[in-house]
């Protein structure tokens, strides 16, 4: 998805660091697909018997090492070393996959797969990578996730896979219940789902807060128009792509009605108008510039890196996302057809993805499981945070992942969203007209698209 460009895993690193005082401790679970593993592997679970060195190419921080899964890995396969080899940037990392791919060198035997450029590894990459359908255990893999999860790293068809899920974002909202009482607006989630079930109730509602009286001086609803568009989008029966792949955004239901609703919020001063991950919307998480903002699981991490340890408790999250349910953010593993250590590297990946290494990624990080029987488990379907006035986290972003339909993300995906939130950020600061802000993103676009 295009909201990919943000720093999405630096986001991942503040959850990481505040997961403690997000989560309950949850029973413990199975050994996953352990067995399965080494099935795939092909000599033993650990894919090899030989003393091995396992690269692994990640972009930002995954947090693998942080959650401790290196060293566990090494304890069950003594054999076995792993290391890293990260990129901080993920466009810089995609570039750098890339040139390898087409030169079929300086691979690493594991490599990561962020959302964003997901769609090009499928379409233009398959061949080089393992096929997940075509393991031993490609059923017992399949079964585990989310079904959107895997088709979003599968052919159209599905019989191409390029890589298995690591995590996924369900999107709620966040909200500071402070500011929504003292505008006079009711603040407990129950009453919040129930007004906030359509973009419609929620553009209204933040009419409301906007004409209160009492409200916070200086504070919006909701941090801007591109939030609300960018989450709207995936909402569609087609987001960017038609249904035979191919980009176009003039027809597409999803982008007409988010940009109907972005420019609605944006012309009815609900918005703050903030750049999402710029440094005044970071500060506003602390200064009360707006009070809402569509929030996937790694978003809460985010929050409390920003708004600090005093607004415990003034952070609060709605079960629901205006329009039904999507995700923000993702990635998966795959491993390259010239891996220089491809059965260690296929046994690795199926013992990361299944359910005991992402139910340790969620409790030791955050990263909330593509592995629906690690969603399920008590740990991760239990789990409240503190920091979130005690909001069921578990429950609520593990409802929203059960719901999803995602349409098929394209290869310009990124490069499409950010032509038109550029341009709703000129209707929202400087008053363009939303036709003619249609028209020039689209402008735009066929640049980029041709």
């Amino acid at each position: 998805m295009g909201r990919s460009s943000h720093p999405r895993r630096t986001a991942a690193v503040l959850a990481a660091a505040t997961a403690g005082a997000l989560l309950l401790a949850g029973c413990g679970s199975s050994s996953g697909n352990n067995d399965a593993a080494g099935q795939g592997a092909g000599s033993g679970p650990c894919g090899t018997t030989a003393k091995t060195t396992v690269t692994v190419g990640l972009f930002g921080t995954f947090g693998f090492k942080e959650a401790g899964l290196w060293d566990a890995y090494h304890k069950r396969c003594p054999n076995i070393t792993v290391k890293e080899d990260d990129v901080e940037q993920s466009a810089d990392y995609w570039t750098r996959l890339k040139t390898r791919l087409a030169s079929g060198s300086g691979l690493d035997d594991v490599q990561g797969i962020e959302i964003g450029f997901v769609a090009d590894v499928v379409q233009n990459h398959a061949d080089q990578f393992v096929n997940w359908n075509k393991v031993p255990h490609a059923a017992a893999d399949k079964a585990e996730f989310f079904p959107w999860k895997w088709q979003l790293a599968s052919s159209t068809d599905g019989s191409d896979t390029v890589g298995l899920g690591t995590d996924i974002g369900p999107e709620a909202i966040c909200y500071r219940s402070d500011l929504l009482k003292k505008a006079g607006l009711p603040s407990d989630p129950a009453t919040l789902a129930k007004k906030w079930s359509t973009w419609n109730d929620f553009i209204n509602f933040g009419k409301q807060y906007e004409a209160s009286t009492t409200k916070q001086a200086g504070s919006h609803f909701v941090d801007s128009a591109a939030s609300v568009f960018s989450t709207a989008v995936y909402q569609g029966k087609e987001a960017y792509d038609n249904a035979a792949g191919q980009p176009d955004v003039k027809n597409s239901d999803g982008v007409q009605s988010a940009w109907n609703y972005a420019t609605e919020a944006a012309q009815s001063k609900i918005t703050a108008g903030l750049e999402q991950f710029s440094p005044t919307w970071n500060k506003a998480f602390s200064n009360g510039a707006f009070a809402t903002l569509a929030c996937p699981t790694w978003m809460m991490g985010y929050i409390q890196g920003q708004a600090g340890p005093s607004y415990a408790g003034k952070w609060n999250i709605a079960p629901v996302l205006p329009g039904g349910a999507t995700n923000w953010g993702g990635s998966w593993l795959g491993v390259p057809d010239k891996a220089q250590h491809k059965a260690a590297a296929i046994a690795l990946v199926e013992w990361l993805s299944a359910k005991d290494q992402q139910v340790t990624m969620w409790k030791q990080g955050g990263h909330f499981p593509s592995n629906s029987d690690a969603a399920a488990d008590p740990a991760v379907a239990t789990a409240k945070s503190a920091y979130f006035s005690n909001a069921p986290v578990g429950k609520i972003f593990g409802d929203i992942a059960s719901k999803m339909s995602i349409p098929p993300i394209g290869l310009y995906d990124t490069q499409i969203q950010q032509a038109l939130t550029t341009q709703l950020t000129n209707v929202e600061t400087k008053g363009t007209a939303p036709t003619k802000a249609f028209g020039d993103a689209l402008a735009a676009i066929k640049q980029v698209t041709g």
